[in-house]
């Protein structure tokens, strides 16, 4: 994932500095939001990772980027796609405090792939806008500004495959490492962030199945504020729904700053994880007790969106077998 950024934020931040000279402004592509990522098949040690990143779409201020990751096994001579993901960014300006500029004009290949891009980022606005509706179904567990840890203390570790007894929590402090050259990490390095996510949910996941669990897809990743060099970031995921064969962990990234005292939620998302058995093959995942109000409520939404996605997934593997016929 941190390559997927980072082969984005190259090709978006390249578009974005295209300007005329008397419109010159340098600035960077801030990572905004991540649509949904789809993991399609594994990828092996010793296999080369090709990724391709390509603008499908730019608004006024926000561009589009897709990318595709292949994995080549140079033995066998065979090359694959493992994923797909679709990223948003906003051009900063370099300067403090990085305030947004227009995106230069995009050449499209047609006026349909024009309007299948407006499509696209009207929804992902549509989408945007009902997530902070749904904010007001949070519980202090998820309530941005206020930082909840989960340690070994607070977790029941009798009731097993239960929210309390799987969900973690990750704190670490934001480093140069983990930020681009210009002491930012959510907004311009997000990969580095979605990488600790995805290994914080794969805790989570881990505690509930006990056995291997690999990333199937992201839901889409929305960054609601930049997080800097110095920050505290913790980094706090719990089940929410399971079926016998998906298992979908929230995931939030909250920030303090330790010096001034304040808090504030940098980014949000829900994995799904699949559980697998020693041949690698798809293994039934325990069914997630769910006990309190809250719990219940979070797992009867996250159903509703994953009976959404197999219905949508069908119709798009029924119209692709008409289209065969």
């Amino acid at each position: 994932m941190k390559l997927i950024e980072e082969a984005g934020v190259i090709i978006a931040t390249r578009h974005c500095n295209k300007r005329a000279d008397n419109d010159k402004v340098e600035c960077f592509a801030a990572l905004a939001r991540v649509e949904r990522t789809d993991f399609l098949e594994p990828m092996f040690v010793g296999e080369i990772a090709q990724i391709h990143a390509e603008l499908r779409y730019a608004s006024e201020h926000s561009l589009e980027v897709q990318c595709k990751v292949y994995a080549e096994d140079l033995l066998k001579g065979r090359r694959r796609q493992t994923t797909m993901a679709s990223l948003w960014y906003v051009p900063v300006t370099i300067s403090q405090p990085h305030t947004p500029v227009s995106v230069p004009p995009l050449i499209y290949t047609s006026p349909e792939a024009e309007a299948s891009g407006k499509r696209r980022y009207e929804t992902q606005k549509k989408v945007r806008a009902s997530r902070r509706v749904e904010s007001a179904l949070d519980d202090e567990f998820s309530a941005p500004g206020q930082i909840n840890i989960v340690s070994s203390s607070s977790r029941d570790l009798s009731n097993v495959h239960s929210v309390s007894y799987s969900q973690s929590s990750l704190i670490v402090m934001l480093h140069p490492s983990e930020c681009n050259m210009f002491g930012v990490a959510s907004v311009a390095s997000g990969g580095s962030i979605m990488k600790m996510m995805d290994t914080l949910a794969g805790i989570v996941a881990f505690r509930h199945c006990r056995c291997n669990v690999v990333t199937a897809s992201i839901e889409s990743i929305d960054f609601h504020h930049r997080a800097e060099m110095g920050l505290v970031m913790t980094i706090t995921g719990r089940p929410i729904f399971s079926s016998p064969r998906s298992l979908l962990i929230e995931v939030f990234v909250d920030c303090e700053n330790i010096v001034e005292h304040s808090t504030f939620r940098a980014c949000s998302a829900i994995f799904t994880f699949v559980s697998l058995d020693e041949r690698m093959q798809p293994k039934e995942i325990p069914e997630l007790k769910v006990e309190t109000d809250a719990e219940k409520l979070r797992f009867e939404e996250a159903r509703k969106r994953y009976e959404k996605r197999k219905e949508n997934r069908k119709r798009k593997m029924d119209a692709s077998s008409s289209n065969g016929d």
